[in-house]
């Protein structure tokens, strides 16, 4: 593993422990405070530079600063128009899109995905089993973090790297 991969899963790790943190936290509280969720951006920019440093190429760093700026502006939209996510939420979708985009130029999106189907579908139970309405609050934060975990892990195994090496090199031969 060369320096810049330690750097980055370091990075990675730090990012996972303060997701975890938050995801505790927003389901005691109902909030994502900023002294946890704002360190989340220069560790996730450290994570795109030693990426990009690490695979020799720029497009961790401009997939890292496009998935935070789409997510960030998304969310900010979705707040904007009533669509029950807060504050905290806009300010980590932002890290989230980052730090998934570090590794995937898709990551971000799948994040998003996985994290409103997996709090719609627990919403639909809760709501099935008498134990929320429609206007219960559930905390958001936590379906995003789980959300990033599940985009960004496979694509940082080695045969995920393997695929796309292939997917490479068979583009460039076509092309």
């Amino acid at each position: 593993m060369s320096s810049a991969a330690a750097v980055a899963a370091v990075g990675i790790g730090v990012c996972a422990v303060v997701g975890i943190v938050l995801a505790i936290t927003d389901l005691r509280s109902h909030r994502l405070p900023n002294a946890l969720v704002l360190p989340l951006y220069p560790a996730a920019a450290v994570v795109c530079l030693a990426r990009a440093v690490d695979l020799g190429a720029v497009w961790p760093v401009v997939s890292g600063a496009v998935g935070g700026l789409v997510l960030f502006a998304a969310y900010l939209l979705l707040r904007r128009l009533g669509g029950g996510v807060g504050g905290g939420d806009v300010k980590l979708a932002g890290a989230v899109g980052m730090l998934a985009g570090s590794v995937d130029p898709v990551a971000p999106l799948a994040a998003t995905a996985l994290a409103f189907v997996g709090a719609g579908v627990v919403a639909a139970v809760l709501i099935a089993t008498r134990r929320a309405t429609r206007s219960t609050r559930i905390p958001f934060g936590p379906f995003m973090i789980a959300g990033a975990a599940v985009a960004i892990v496979p694509a940082l195994s080695p045969a995920a790297e393997t695929v796309k090496g292939a997917l490479a090199s068979a583009a460039s031969a076509l092309g």
